[in-house]
């Protein structure tokens, strides 16, 4: 069975789900940020208040279709008037390995291009996690090269309409 996500725009009360992924070292192996200490609910709820804050940043929850269920992050960080970095995790560790990235994934590029206007989104990730390379090598990004240890990688507007006038 495929399980269909819808993503939003991430609220307060997220982060009384979202603290615990906080706490959680498996979700962070392959991240650039890993927690030093323990995260509580109200660090998580002062620390999304500051993110949401942002002009700069699109913060997006990922849901779950059929039971309307938040399980990860999705966002558009550093947003200027023609490009973003794409940051991606999935929190409930259940839905590891269904596809649920890579439909995010498609989502948010549609937004930041056609919502948002932008000409390119790019974004680093860890060499050893090949899960996540595939997925966005399979929504269009293409690799352009290495920035501390980690692959870079973009896609631009008209790569990805041209993709998406394929698939039709």
């Amino acid at each position: 069975m495929t399980i269909s996500v819808y993503i939003r725009p991430l609220v307060i009360e997220d982060a009384s789900v979202s603290y615990a992924w906080r706490n959680d070292p498996l979700i962070w192996v392959y991240t650039g940020y890993k927690p030093t200490h323990y995260i509580s609910s109200e660090i998580e709820t002062a620390w999304l208040r500051e993110k949401l804050a942002k002009p700069d940043q699109l913060r997006f929850a990922i849901c779950v279709k059929e039971l309307n269920t938040y399980i990860g992050n999705i966002q558009l960080l550093d947003i200027t008037d023609h490009d973003a970095e794409l940051h991606l995790f999935i929190g409930n560790k259940l839905y590891w390995g269904k596809g649920i990235g890579y439909q995010a994934t498609v989502q948010m590029i549609r937004y930041g291009f056609l919502i948002k206007e932008l000409d390119e989104i790019y974004l680093k990730v860890h060499p050893a996690n090949i899960a996540a390379i595939t997925v966005y090598e399979k929504a269009g990004f293409e690799i352009t090269g290495k920035v501390n240890d980690l692959i870079t990688m973009s896609i631009t507007k008209s790569k990805f309409v041209c993709l998406q006038n394929q698939q039709s």
